[in-house]
C-alpha cells in the first residue's frame, strides 16, 4: 500500500485456530449442501444426501467429484448454466471458456477473493494496477479487477496485446502494480526500456501459468516483487503465496481437496494428488468441483501467520490438458486439429520454454511438405500460434500422449 498504513492481515479468516476453522465450516457447509441440492444439477446427484450431517471435510469427501466436462454436457442439454446456478438474468456478467462452457459473476463485494492475494501483495489503497488479463469473454480480467477495487487500488483496464501502448500508458499515469500472466510483465518492461520509459512497478501479482523461479528472481533483479495465485475461472481464487513464499495458503472461501487422480478418494498429506474445490459461495456452489490440477498439501503453517493449510502450487495437469501462454490447450482440440485435415494422421502439441517465454510447438504426421497449410487450423483448434513441424507417419512416440509438456518447473 502507498497512502495507508499497511494491516498485516486481510481480516480475521486468515488467523483462525484450526478449532475455530472446523466450527465454522461445521456451520457453513452444510448450508452450502442444502443450496446446491435445491438446485437442478445437483438434485439427483445429492439424493439421499442429508446436508445437515456434512458438516467436515472427511464427511464432504463422500460426495461425488463433479467434473468441469459434466458441466459442460449439462448446459448443453439443460440450461445454459446447468442448473449448477440460478438463472443467467439473476447475474451481472456471464463468461465463456473454450468447449464453450459459460461461468457466472457477480460485482458484489470480492466475489471472487481475490482481494485477500492482492493484501498479502500489498497492493492497496495510492497503488495503480495495470490489469493484463483479458477482458474479452473470459472472467480473469474481472476477477483481479474485482480484487483490485476490494483492496481500494486504481485500475488500468489494460487486457492483452498492445505492448507499446501498454508501455507507454504504464509510464503516463505511474503504474505501480502490474496483474497479468507471468510472461507478459517482461514483454512490458523490455518494450519500455526499449522506448526509454522508466516505469514505477514494483509489484506484480500474477496467475494463469506457471511462475518460474528464473523468471521470479529477474524480476526482483528490476526492484519487483512478484507473488502469485492459483485461481480458476469456475471457483475464483484458490490459493495464494503471501510474503513468505512458502507455499501456497488455501483461500479462506473454499475448502480444498487432494484426491488420487481418476477417484474421489483423498490422498495422504505430502502425496501427489488431483485438486479438488468446494466452495461456499452460495451464488455458484461448487461442490467438490475437480480442476484436473496437481498438488500437494503442505505440512505446518505459513511462517506469514495465516493459518489456513497450504499447497505446493501447481504441479502439473492430472490429465493432458496443459496450461501455455495462458490458456489451456486440451486433448479434444488437438483430435479436432486433426479431424480437420484428412491427409494428417497424428498429431503431438509440446510445450516448452526459449529464454523466459512459453513457446508451442505442434508435429504433424503427414506426407504434406507445406506448414502454412495448417497454421489457420492451429490457431482455430488451439486458440494459439505455435511452430509447426511436418513429420513422417510413424515417427510421433506411441505412448498415447497427444499433449507434452517439456517445462522445467524446478
Amino acid at each position: 500500500m502507498r497512502d495507508a498504513i499497511v494491516t498485516k492481515y486481510f481480516d480475521n479468516l486468515e488467523t483462525r485456530s484450526a478449532d475455530e476453522r472446523a466450527a465454522d465450516l461445521a456451520v457453513a457447509l452444510p448450508q452450502q449442501i442444502a443450496t446446491a441440492k435445491a438446485l437442478p444439477g445437483y438434485s439427483e446427484r445429492f439424493a439421499g444426501v442429508n446436508p445437515a450431517e456434512v458438516t467436515s471435510a472427511q464427511q464432504l469427501a463422500h460426495l461425488p467429484v463433479l467434473r468441469k466436462s459434466e458441466i459442460g454436457k449439462a448446459q448443453a442439454s439443460l440450461s445454459p448454466l446447468g442448473g449448477f446456478a440460478g438463472p443467467v438474468s439473476g447475474f451481472a456478467h456471464i463468461f465463456q471458456s473454450p468447449g464453450p462452457i459459460y461461468e457466472p459473476g457477480q460485482v458484489s463485494h470480492d466475489w471472487w477473493r481475490m482481494g485477500r492475494f492482492l493484501h498479502a501483495a500489498s497492493v492497496g489503497q495510492g497503488d495503480i494496477v495495470q490489469n493484463c488479463f483479458g477482458y474479452h469473454l473470459t472472467p480473469a480480467g474481472m476477477i483481479f479487477e474485482s480484487g483490485a477495487r476490494a483492496v481500494g487500488a486504481a485500475v488500468l483496464p489494460a487486457g492483452t496485446g498492445q505492448t507499446e501502448l501498454q508501455a507507454r500508458a504504464a509510464h503516463d499515469i505511474g503504474v505501480t502494480a502490474y496483474a497479468g500472466t507471468p510472461d507478459y510483465l517482461k514483454v512490458i518492461l523490455d518494450k519500455a526500456e526499449a522506448m526509454g520509459l522508466p516505469l514505477k512497478i514494483t509489484t506484480a501479482v500474477v496467475g494463469g501459468g506457471a511462475l518460474f523461479p528464473s523468471l521470479r528472481q529477474e524480476y526482483a533483479d528490476r526492484g519487483i516483487a512478484c507473488l502469485q495465485s492459483y485461481a480458476t475461472a469456475d471457483l475464483g481464487n484458490i490459493a495464494y503465496e503471501s510474503e513468505a513464499m512458502d507455499g501456497m495458503i488455501v483461500d479462506e472461501g473454499v475448502i480444498v481437496e487432494i484426491v488420487r487422480p481418476g477417484t474421489g478418494d483423498p490422498v495422504e498429506p505430502g502425496e501427489v494428488g488431483e485438486v479438488v474445490v468446494t466452495t461456499l459461495n452460495a451464488d455458484y456452489p461448487l461442490i467438490r468441483f475437480a480442476t484436473g490440477d496437481l498438488s500437494a498439501v503442505m505440512e505446518g503453517e505459513s511462517p506469514c501467520g495465516r493459518t489456513n493449510i497450504r499447497i505446493k502450487g501447481w504441479m502439473g495437469r492430472a490429465d493432458q490438458t496443459t496450461k501455455i501462454k495462458g490458456m489451456f490447450v486440451r486433448p479434444e482440440q488437438v483430435a479436432d486439429l486433426v479431424a480437420r485435415h484428412a491427409e494428417v494422421g497424428r498429431a503431438r502439441v509440446i510445450a516448452e520454454r526459449e529464454g523466459e517465454m512459453d513457446v508451442m510447438r505442434v508435429q504433424l504426421e503427414t506426407s504434406a511438405s507445406d506448414v502454412t497449410d495448417f497454421e489457420q487450423s492451429v490457431l482455430d483448434t488451439l486458440k494459439l500460434r505455435g511452430r509447426i513441424e511436418l513429420v513422417p507417419a510413424g515417427s510421433l512416440p506411441n505412448d498415447g500422449k497427444v499433449i507434452e509438456d517439456c517445462r522445467s518447473y524446478e
